[in-house]
């Protein structure tokens, strides 16, 4: 299964994309969307364009977004939450199913503690994927989100295989 990591932003969209099979992830490919300042729709046209040219490219199977939060400046949330919208109609567009995981759900995944900080996640996103480049904060954040995406689909799996076995016994 190939997996693609969305960390919604309206100046860098981070992404990641990992292939699963069984217990064994291997890292793809990761990077950033980037639009400059500007006219929003414009940005917001360019992180589509861009978005929609990494889902052609590495043609991933199911797809993960993180949610965001408001924050006390509500301007910067609408216009960020009009990037998340991009994050989720990309893979949507694709055909895609888009899962959305809370910040502290991918942190406890992929670091083991709800609340850690940017430079844990990324840490263990290097320490399960050796040797790799990552693009950045954002990329990290992306490949940490198809991790905890590949976790849950694996679980996930393991317990549909459980159902049935009960189900058959």
């Amino acid at each position: 299964m190939r997996v693609i990591g969305i960390d919604p932003g309206l100046r860098r969209m981070g992404w990641g994309i990992v292939d699963v099979d069984g217990q064994k992830t291997r890292h793809v490919a990761n990077g950033v969307c980037t639009s400059a300042g500007g006219d929003l729709a414009v940005r917001l046209c360019d992180l589509h364009r861009q978005l929609t040219e990494v889902v052609a490219r590495y043609a991933p199977e199911t797809a993960a977004v993180e949610h965001t939060f408001v924050n006390k400046d509500a301007a910067g949330t609408l216009k960020l939450g009009q990037a998340r919208g991009i994050a989720l109609l990309v893979p949507a567009q694709a055909g895609l199913v888009v899962a959305e995981y809370a910040p502290n759900a991918v942190k406890k995944v992929v670091v083991g503690v709800g609340h850690a900080e940017k430079q844990q996640v990324e840490h263990m996103v290097r320490m399960q994927m050796p040797g790799i480049d990552i693009a950045g904060p954002d990329a990290a954040d992306a490949l940490a989100i198809a991790l905890c995406h590949a976790h849950h689909a694996q679980f996930a799996g393991k317990l549909d295989a459980a159902l049935a076995r009960a189900a058959g016994a």
